[in-house]
């Protein structure tokens, strides 16, 4: 049987289950939908300033196209296991304490930026894929920096627990660098330290990038992200391996949003509409991210 069959069946005997025995339906679960069924709460991890995917609108609520595709998530979750009146926590994180509070049971999903590589994998699960990126390098307008071969002498800011950390580390070893890498909690702190003049740079993922830019207002102008793509970065949702039946809601929400096209009207809302802060970002599907959703269910 085809995998999304597969996963169909195993979702329609959940549903039965629960149904033919609602007294002891809380026992047919396993894993997080267990935690949450008996909790009836859903935690989502966020970031504070990871636009457009996570990140504090002005009345300090968690948004962006990660957050809505999580909230999809706990739409099917409830669904699966017969819950009308979940409640959605959030809980901040950063990219040092992200995976942590996956595996811990701290957050039951993380919503973000973050990479699915192998070698997180071999601690997380992942969604599908939700976004194509890659690592590049922000200067300000006029710096004598044309490409990462101009980083000899300089100070590169990078933020602490991300693959632009590791790959940035990477490349100047082995082109024998002599720059020095300073590290910031998170993106707002790493920007700081360009726009203040303690570092010549900061690599990060080129759509992150962009959106530091776009919430710099006017000051955006001042700088300009360079073209040289330093590593590959495909992100997902986050969540505990080993859980199949969890992994099976993920997947099906996927499906059902792709099949309906709402998945690229969410990636439309944060990537060509006006964000909240009335900017754009004008960053249009990659073809590489439409054929990945057209994989999973999407129709042109």
């Amino acid at each position: 049987m085809h995998a999304k069959g597969m996963r169909a069946v195993a979702a329609g005997a959940l549903v039965l289950a629960l149904s033919a025995a609602p007294a002891s339906a809380i026992d047919v679960l396993t894993g997080t939908l267990k935690k949450i069924g008996e909790s009836r709460a859903v935690t989502l991890g966020y970031r504070e300033n990871s636009l457009p995917f996570s990140f504090k609108d002005a009345a300090g609520h968690p948004v962006g196209y990660a957050i809505d595709l999580c909230l999809e998530v706990v739409d099917a979750i409830g669904k699966e296991i017969g819950r009308t009146d979940l409640t959605v926590r959030y809980e901040p994180v950063t990219p040092e304490t992200r995976i942590a509070a996956v595996t811990s049971g701290k957050i039951d999903l993380e919503c973000g930026s973050t990479t699915a590589n192998a070698e997180r994998r071999k601690l997380v699960a992942f969604s599908p894929i939700t976004y194509f990126s890659a690592t590049k390098l922000l200067v300000k307008r006029g710096a004598p920096i044309g490409s990462y071969r101009d980083l000899s002498g300089k100070t590169v800011a990078v933020t602490a627990g991300t693959t632009n950390e590791a790959a940035l580390r990477a490349l100047i070893a082995r082109l024998n660098l002599s720059a020095t890498v300073v590290t910031g909690r998170d993106h707002a702190e790493s920007f700081a330290m360009v726009r203040d003049g303690r570092a010549d740079a900061l690599g990060l993922d080129d759509v992150l990038l962009y959106g530091l830019i776009t919430a710099a207002g006017p000051d955006g102008a001042s700088y300009t992200v360079l073209a040289d793509k330093l590593s590959f970065e495909p992100y997902g949702l986050m969540f505990r391996k080993d859980d199949l039946q969890f992994a099976g809601v993920v997947n099906a929400a996927f499906e059902r949003l792709a099949e309906s096209r709402e998945l690229r009207w969410i990636y439309e809302r944060w990537f060509l509409k006006r964000l909240p802060n009335g900017e754009r970002l004008n960053v249009p599907m990659s073809d590489e991210l439409r054929t990945n959703f057209q994989v999973i269910g999407l129709q042109d």
